[in-house]
């Protein structure tokens, strides 16, 4: 297992290596590294993938302060650095898109492109902040239950394969450590008004049956940031689409990549 030692957490991360151009993708939130499998196994002939798992999250051992997005923005750049990365291609799957919004913003020289999936730029609605905080109190308190790692599970996955798989990974884990990352989640601040800086290729995919940022906030997103030609649907895929419909979004991926690297 590898780990980087990134202001004051040790980052748990994977590096396929190579020559190819880098490409470093970002979880989504009570997901971790392993949710990209699918795009490392599609991506890792032609380029150099990096996953990671954020704080509070997976492998990675963290101080279990308050954290911010901003926060795991400096903890991506900080790992690519310590990886001799200077310049990567940021993706993202929901928080892992906030993450990567914000890593642009602060090194714009260093985000050669974005892939957003299933993510948004604004801040959260605040019926859902109330809905959520609920659902998470109670899985740092309690623990995912079945009633509520099964809601939980409808939400972000919705796959009859993946769901069980996931429940089984989030009841053997430290459920506590979700605190500080559910803050993050819900007081998180927008950005829309400023996406509009951000002018490097991105790639935005959104499942159509994604509940927990609707398909209309990526379209939002999509129209202000210069680089996008528009949102890649996945057609029957909920939150983590790449996760369950892997095939036409690596579909999406591959080629938006190969035309990077062709570009002078």
């Amino acid at each position: 297992m590898a780990f980087a030692e990134i202001y004051g957490q040790r980052i748990f991360y994977t590096d396929s290596g190579g020559d190819g151009p880098a490409v470093i993708f970002s979880h989504g939130f009570l997901m971790d590294h392993s949710m990209f499998d699918p795009q490392v196994a599609a991506l890792e002939p032609e380029f150099r993938v990096i996953t990671w798992d954020s704080r509070g999250f997976g492998a990675t051992e963290f101080d279990e302060k308050p954290f911010t997005y901003w926060d795991s923005a400096g903890d991506a750049l900080a790992l690519c650095d310590y990886l001799g990365i200077e310049c990567a291609v940021f993706a993202g799957m929901s928080q892992g898109g906030f993450l990567s919004l914000r890593a642009a913003m602060i090194a714009p020289e260093r985000v050669r492109a974005l892939v957003l999936i299933d993510t948004q730029a604004g801040a959260e609605h605040p019926d859902k902040v109330e809905l959520y905080g609920d659902m998470i109190e109670a899985w740092v308190n309690v623990g995912p239950g079945d009633e509520l790692a099964n809601i939980v599970a409808g939400i972000i996955i919705d796959d009859p394969v993946e769901n069980p798989r996931w429940i089984a990974r989030w009841q053997s884990g430290r459920h506590e450590l979700v605190r500080e990352a559910g803050v993050a989640l819900l007081e998180r601040e927008s950005v829309v008004e400023r996406l509009g800086e951000i002018t490097c290729p991105a790639l935005v995919i959104h499942g159509d049956n994604d509940s927990a940022i609707e398909l209309d906030k990526a379209e939002v997103m999509s129209a202000a940031l210069p680089g996008s030609a528009g949102v890649v649907v996945i057609e029957g895929a909920a939150h983590a689409a790449n996760l369950t419909h892997p095939e036409p979004v690596n579909a999406a991926i591959l080629p938006f990549l190969r035309g990077l690297s062709a570009a002078p």
